[in-house]
């Protein structure tokens, strides 16, 4: 005997995660559809302001139906969306990655875990376990421990162990592996051309990994893996999530797609049949609203899946199981949160574990000539900004001028792009005049990736080989006389650096 339609509905939204517009209060629409059966919401930058405002907008929600899945996307570093005003007090996973003290990653993971569940929020959209082997990738670089998979794959399980050992569920992304490609998936489909063989011993460790740590979620890639199906990408593909995720690496928890909305998928397939289609090859959950956070979305992809199984093109079992899984999901994140002890807050410069940690990540290269440290003045910052990646976001501030000026104080800085810089070899004069008789600072973020960028350094250092290099990308390229590394653009790295420079901690 079919299940009632109005059954049908409420399943169908229990299975769905969409975002929201607002901070204050959740709008109309989704307390109503809190109290007809949907299982998560995923707050983004837009959601956040401080954890106060947090813990009363995640209250509002639990007000409606106490066991919601609360999400954010927080990989802290150059990822964050519950510090996207200020910037990052917790360095990224390329840091936690160059230390490489799986107890390290532990605690700052915790930490981070505290200040989510003091907030309300029960399920992470991270650690990305994804292994960054291919330098010139757009969308993965600082976000990844590193390239190594066997690194990676421990530094996963300890981030996973730290999160949830703070009452909050960790989604490892993006299955089966986003390290080896050159497209953003953001913008069209990328394709992993390993063999059977290599994804075994690159991208499937850090999976592996998680899953024995045990990780309660994992978010899917829309990326083409030919090895396991030449014909849908990973979040579509049954052979992908049931043959391989299932099957093979025995995962038994929640499957969550990446955000629908991202052109690998939705332009291709609409968002309607990308909901049905993912249900039916293994996905447990629908993550949408990055961009289309309105109720007329959410209506379309939970009546597109009622239909479905209607229709028999998705197996009412199938739906039945994905909704299942949420709700044990959701169990779990209540019994998680009831066994917390109260988070004690952090100071006005953030995490001190983070700020900690990300000073033991900075890797100092030095030739014999090189300009001595700390810097005996104030200094002119010159940072290159490359294009805004939408993995990112463009609402979160980095750079190193203002932590170093608050310490040095008289620094001056100027940003430039390469919409900024003339066509040749010639330097415009803003870049150079006011570093006369000053420590010159350069800072890059993945110089290796952006020609531009890598050509005006070099003419500058042909002038200034005194100049100071600080890259807060990956430090794929190391060049100058002196070079800092961060690994990763947040407000905890730029405060280490600038620390080192101007001789204080």
């Amino acid at each position: 005997m079919s299940t009632p339609t109005g059954s049908l509905s409420i399943l169908a939204s229990a299975v769905l995660q969409p975002g929201f517009e607002g901070s204050d209060a959740p709008p109309d629409w989704v307390r109503r559809w809190l109290g007809e059966g949907l299982g998560g919401v995923a707050l983004f930058a837009r959601n956040v302001r401080d954890t106060a405002q947090v813990s009363a907008l995640t209250a509002a929600l639990r007000a409606e139906r106490p066991d919601v899945l609360v999400a954010i996307d927080e990989e802290a570093g150059d990822v964050t969306r519950f510090e996207s005003r200020t910037g990052s007090s917790r360095p990224g996973n390329l840091a936690l990655g160059a230390i490489d003290d799986p107890e390290l990653t532990e605690r700052v993971a915790r930490d981070l875990g505290a200040e989510l569940a003091a907030a309300g929020i029960t399920l992470n959209y991270a650690p990305v376990a994804d292994v960054n082997s291919n330098p010139d990738n757009p969308v993965i670089g600082v976000r990844a421990f590193g390239a190594d998979s066997a690194l990676v794959a421990r530094q996963t399980a300890a981030w996973v162990r730290g999160l949830q050992a703070a009452g909050v569920a960790a989604c490892a992304k993006h299955f089966p592996g986003h390290g080896d490609t050159s497209v953003d998936s953001h913008i069209d489909v990328p394709r992993i051309d390993s063999t059977r063989d290599q994804l075994e011993l690159a991208e499937l460790p850090p999976f592996r990994a998680a899953i024995d740590a045990g990780v309660q979620a994992i978010m899917t890639g829309h990326l083409l893996v030919p090895a396991i199906d030449d014909e849908w990408p990973a979040t579509l593909s049954r052979r992908v999530l049931n043959g391989l995720l299932r099957e093979e690496l025995g995962f038994q928890g929640v499957v969550i797609t990446d955000g629908i909305e991202m052109r690998a998928v939705a332009d291709r397939y609409g968002l309607e049949a990308v909901a049905v289609r993912a249900l039916a090859s293994g996905v447990d959950a629908i993550c949408v609203g990055g961009d289309h956070a309105d109720e007329e979305t959410a209506r379309r992809l939970r009546d597109a899946v009622v239909a479905a199984v209607v229709s028999g093109e998705l197996p009412e079992e199938r739906l039945v199981e994905a909704a299942k899984r949420v709700g044990q999901l959701a169990a779990w994140t209540t019994a998680a949160r009831a066994e917390q002890d109260p988070w004690p807050g952090s100071g006005p410069q953030g995490s001190p574990i983070g700020l900690a940690a990300a000073r033991q990540a900075i890797r100092l290269t030095a030739e014999p000539d090189a300009v001595p440290l700390p810097l005996d003045s104030a200094a002119h910052v010159v940072e290159f900004a490359p294009p805004r990646n939408i993995a990112i976001g463009a609402e979160t501030p980095w750079g190193l001028a203002e932590p170093l000026a608050a310490l040095l104080p008289g620094t001056t800085s100027i940003r430039l792009t390469a919409d900024d810089l003339p066509t040749g070899d010639r330097l415009p004069p803003s870049l150079l005049a006011p570093a006369v008789g000053r420590p010159l600072v350069l800072v890059v973020r993945d110089l290796h990736r952006h020609d531009w960028m890598a050509g005006t350094v070099s003419r500058v250092l042909a002038v200034r080989p005194d100049a100071v290099v600080v890259e807060l990308g990956v430090p794929e390229r190391v060049t100058g006389r002196l070079h800092l590394a961060t690994f990763g653009a947040t407000r905890a790295g730029a405060r280490a650096a600038a620390e080192l420079l101007a001789g204080r901690s």
